[in-house]
């Protein structure tokens, strides 16, 4: 037997903001608040055990010094990866430059809160 991974916590400044982003950008939905202003985030048809991982937006006042050493990839379900790119950026994506040659097969953004992440190329089967 082995883990899977269920939740991934991400601690952001404005967990409103960034949950409304990022079930945008995921199709999830929200599942749940606690009482310290985190929101959980996910599938809306499986939640929190599903297949798909649930997101945590946990509120934190502590700055973020240095680029993140863990990001999140996706990939489009439903269009091609420049439609979802423009899709993206207007949900309040934006581009970031971490060393990129320009050849890359993906586009690294960053949420509202500068957390980066990839959009890789290849389309997948919607879960």
């Amino acid at each position: 037997m082995a883990c899977r991974i269920s939740e991934l916590v991400i601690d952001c400044a404005d967990p409103d903001r960034l949950a409304a982003f990022w079930s945008e950008v995921l199709g999830y939905t929200e599942l749940g608040r606690e009482d310290d202003g985190s929101i959980e985030i996910g599938p809306p048809d499986a939640g929190f055990g599903g297949p798909q991982p649930t997101l945590v937006l946990s509120p934190s006042s502590t700055p973020r010094a240095e680029k993140l050493r863990l990001h999140i990839d996706v990939n489009a379900t439903d269009r091609d990866q420049d439609a979802e790119l423009e899709r993206l950026l207007g949900l309040g994506a934006g581009p970031v430059d971490v060393g990129q040659t320009g050849t890359e097969s993906w586009h690294v953004l960053a949420d509202p809160e500068g957390n980066e992440f990839c959009l890789l190329r290849a389309r997948l089967q919607p879960p």
